[in-house]
């Protein structure tokens, strides 16, 4: 079964493949070893399909995501970071933060929303991004910061506003409109 399940998987035919994955999660623990060692394929197509299929397990564990934000393939990259959405885990931060410099935009983009998944711990991290990174990592963290909505990133959202890149602005100024920040306070007379 588990065989017929791979053969599937790796035909090459997206449909067999799509209809391969919920049988296989349905294996449980039994197919993860599996999947794993599919990763280590040298088609980044077939990695792929590990990925993905691994994303939808319950069983899957951080460790096994996160070495293939390192994959040559942008396409197995950007299915870790959508993974790392579904399974979010603060040891994933340190290299979802590297990833938000990938050289493909999507994959970059899906590393910001696992940050912005896990949340709160990944602030510290993220304000780091915003003071020394590149320029599109920079706008990655801020849209992440915006959609955490954790007050102490209120001063680099502040700050940012008085820099030229309209993108860095639109999100310091949608993250400070979600923290409730963007009405202007007239003291009267």
């Amino acid at each position: 079964m588990l065989n017929t399940l791979l053969v599937e998987l790796t035909s090459g035919d997206e449909d067999r493949a799509e209809a391969a994955v919920p049988a296989l999660i349905a294996l449980g623990a039994d197919a993860i070893p599996v999947l794993l060692d599919l990763t280590c394929s040298t088609d980044s197509d077939q990695r792929w399909w590990a990925i993905r299929t691994l994303a939808q397990s319950p069983l899957v564990q951080t460790e096994y995501l996160v070495p293939f934000l390192s994959d040559p393939a942008p396409e197995v990259r950007a299915a870790t970071a959508l993974a790392l959405c579904s399974h979010p885990d603060e040891a994933a931060i340190p290299a979802l933060i590297k990833t938000l410099s990938d050289e493909d935009s999507v994959t970059a983009q899906l590393a910001g929303n696992a940050l912005a998944v896990i949340g709160s711990p990944s602030v510290t991290s993220l304000l780091e991004v915003v003071k020394e990174a590149q320029q599109s990592a920079r706008i990655q963290a801020m849209r992440a910061l915006a959609e955490i909505r954790d007050h102490r990133a209120i001063p680099a959202m502040m700050q940012v506003m008085d820099e030229e890149s309209v993108f860095l602005q639109h999100w310091a100024r949608e993250g400070l409109e979600r923290l409730g920040l963007d009405m202007v306070y007239i003291r009267p007379l």
